[in-house]
């Protein structure tokens, strides 16, 4: 299941996100954990000291050998240098999987030990010095959604994909790339604003989002939420001893974390399993065409001196049955 974390900035998204990975690990889970945010705080937020965090490999740095692999025997894809982050995967294209082993995390994931269980971790990596003035953010998380085109994940494994702040996640058809979307809305005016812009830009793409309201101190910020966001809101967080001190570095073990922030994560995870259900590989595959397309337009044939429409295997749809070559 893919599982994408967004919310402005501050919500508590990051901090939601690591404690759903070190639920779904301690419940035996495989896990892929994604930081696609600017910020770069999953790792810490995950226990990692701040010289590990920060000698994470960049997916961005690694990004020609991505390509190369995911491109594997695909006739439609003349050379690396005419792969975007939109490229669709086609017949002879490499696929990733949760469970296997492959290139792409020898390289760019390094196994974080949570509690007895583990997680991979990616990043995106930060901006750097070179990138300022000259770079957009979206070319950093462009692995991340070449990647997430090209994986194929089945029931009871799960990618964890911690979002650029508020509304910059529509910047790329990444958005579509999820079963389901938790947004993370404090219960303030500015809280919610991020959540009105996601619902109607997500509206036509069959993006299934809950909410999750965190910083919640009373029945007053409930009434709120439930009033802003109706049935949208599936669980609210409150305040946590556990996470003061995770964020301290001196996390507690993790079955201590207070009762009815243990009960809030059980119900998101109960909805991501029910997301399973609502799965369709022909619109799933039908979107990713529909964004490289665009990007092709609009940007990606000039850059490549080729018509990338031509990348697009019109009989493929990416799906559990898909069988890659080796």
């Amino acid at each position: 299941m893919k599982i994408a974390f967004v919310g402005k900035g501050g919500s508590g998204k990051t901090t939601l996100s690591s404690l759903f990975v070190r639920h779904l690990v301690a419940a035996g889970a495989p896990v892929v954990a994604i930081d696609a945010d600017i910020n770069q705080h999953l790792g810490a937020a995950l226990g990692l000291d701040e010289a590990e965090a920060a000698g994470l490999p960049a997916m961005g740095e690694h990004l020609p050998l991505i390509k190369e692999y995911l491109r594997g025997s695909n006739p439609r894809i003349a050379s690396v240098e005419q792969m975007i982050k939109t490229t669709p995967p086609g017949e002879g294209s490499r696929l990733l999987r949760v469970r296997e082993d492959n290139p792409v995390y020898d390289a760019c994931a390094r196994t974080v030990e949570l509690d007895g269980g583990a997680v991979r971790l990616m990043v995106t990596g930060p901006f750097t010095d070179a990138d300022l003035g000259v770079a957009c953010y979206h070319s950093k998380t462009g692995a991340v959604e070449l990647c997430l085109n090209h994986l194929v994940d089945s029931r009871d494994e799960y990618v964890v994909v911690d979002m650029t702040a508020g509304s910059d996640s529509f910047a790329s058809g990444m958005f579509t790339r999820f079963d389901l979307t938790f947004l993370v809305a404090e219960p303030t005016r500015k809280g919610v604003s991020v959540y009105r812009q996601y619902k109607e830009y997500a509206r036509d793409f069959g993006v299934t989002l809950k909410v999750v309201g965190n910083k919640v101190q009373g029945p007053d910020d409930l009434d709120y939420l439930r009033e802003q966001v109706g049935d949208d809101l599936l669980v609210t967080v409150g305040q946590s001893d556990w996470v003061r001190a995770m964020e301290k570095g001196r996390p507690p073990r993790f079955g201590l974390l207070e009762d009815a922030n243990r009960h809030a994560l059980s119900t998101l995870h109960t909805a991501a399993d029910a997301a399973y259900a609502l799965r369709d590989w022909r619109r799933y595959t039908r979107q990713m065409v529909h964004f490289h397309l665009k990007n092709a337009r609009s940007w990606g044939n000039e850059r490549t001196g080729a018509d990338l429409a031509a990348q697009v295997d019109p009989g493929f749809v990416l799906g559990e049955g898909v069988v890659a070559p080796a």
